[in-house]
């Protein structure tokens, strides 16, 4: 084990990896990701649906999210390593005039910030994704520079270029608590030993609260299961299907390998970080799916996961360093838009620590925003 560092980053999935790559390709010093499990990737990170998307309804996400996306369009090109990222779109169905309503709002600040977002009617809906149901669709929002990545080729990415600009990753290193004196911190101590430093990232997403309990910090950050299930092989869903989300049920699907990966988030579960599939859920995502996409009825379950969100109240995550603890930096809280906030998460993370000039105005995502009561909602949460 490392007994000194310049940043320890709790945390081996998408976002403590970004950070990492960041800090290292500045030189920041001895840059060390700690990560408790085997396996990088292994907790929320691995579980997710995949999707990349910029149709968000607060200017700060939107902006994230468009960073993110040119990110991973040139990532090849600048780390050299391949990162899969299927630009097929995301598709918003609408089939009221409440939800019109409110995504008129969200596609007007969208293109406000140079987003290309469509609006469409029936017919283009059955042109990019023929099997949907459509006779109570009034409307859609489609975006083509949205899409699909796989999070396991982006924490390998992060991963090895992290590594090839000289960060240190430690599996099976569980942090146990931390070395604070008075307001500073000192440094980290773990199942494997302790390490001297004076900065601490926590990127550790759903189990980020406890680990900032450590420290004495209150984090409002709640583990929430969501669940996920997949189809086996359909000959009618293409290469091109985008992701479809159904804002009044709240489906999303994508194309996943020959099928469709079907996805719902059940309002009603409380925080916990019970990982257990639940049978009902899997069959509430299965009659929604059905509904939507009738010809589902022949298809066949292929598998099902659970995994957990990092939720905060107000659907924003939580970027800067804590108050009251000197050296204790925050990337946490994502609620569900980790995987595609992570590039953009990692790079002005980088830039706040080192000095520089950040890339957006990353101030309604401090945590002191809570108590300061200034709170704006990100209401487009799938």
């Amino acid at each position: 084990m490392i007994s000194k560092a310049d940043a320890v980053i709790i945390g081996g999935g998408i976002i403590g990896l970004s950070v990492a790559y960041q800090l290292a390709r500045r030189q920041f010093g001895e840059v060390v990701v700690l990560e408790k499990d085997m396996f990088l990737g292994s907790g929320a990170t691995g579980k997710c649906a995949g999707g990349i998307r910029a149709q968000f309804s607060t200017a700060v996400n939107i902006q994230m999210s468009m960073i993110s996306e040119e990110m991973l369009v040139r990532f090849e090109s600048e780390t050299g390593y391949p990162v899969v990222f299927d630009q097929v779109g995301y598709m918003f169905l609408l089939s009221s005039e409440e939800e019109i309503a409110e995504f008129t709002d969200a596609v007007e600040l969208q293109r406000s910030l140079g987003l290309q977002v469509d609006w469409l009617d029936m017919s283009e809906i059955k042109k990019i994704a023929s099997p949907v149901r459509t006779d109570d669709i009034l409307k859609a929002t489609f975006c083509r520079k949205d899409g699909i990545a796989d999070p396991n080729d982006m924490v390998q990415g992060f991963a090895s270029a992290a590594r090839k600009s000289g960060a240190k990753i430690i599996t099976e290193a569980e942090v146990t608590g931390f070395m604070i004196t008075g307001d500073i911190v000192r440094g980290v101590v773990t199942n494997q030993g302790e390490i001297e430093t004076p900065l601490v990232i926590n990127a550790a997403g759903p189990w980020a609260k406890p680990v900032a309990k450590m420290a004495g910090l209150d984090l409002p950050v709640e583990p929430i299961r969501r669940q996920i299930a997949t189809t086996g092989a359909l000959d009618y869903i293409d290469s091109s299907f985008p992701m479809v989300v159904d804002v009044r049920s709240g489906l999303y699907c994508h194309r996943e390998s020959p099928g469709l990966l079907l996805g719902w988030a059940d309002k009603s579960i409380a925080p916990s970080f019970d990982e257990s599939v639940d049978p009902d859920y899997t069959d509430a995502i299965l009659m929604k799916a059905l509904d939507r996409i009738p010809a589902l009825e022949t298809a066949e379950v292929a598998k099902g996961w659970a995994g957990l969100y990092e939720t905060t109240p107000d659907h924003h995550s939580i970027i800067g360093f804590a108050s009251g603890i000197k050296g204790f930096y925050l990337v946490n809280g994502f609620s569900g838009h980790g995987l595609m906030h992570a590039p953009a998460a990692g790079l002005v993370a980088a830039q706040e620590i080192c000095g520089e000039r950040i890339e957006i105005d990353i101030s309604p995502l401090s945590l002191e925003r809570f108590a300061k009561g200034k709170v704006i909602e990100e209401t487009n949460v799938i």
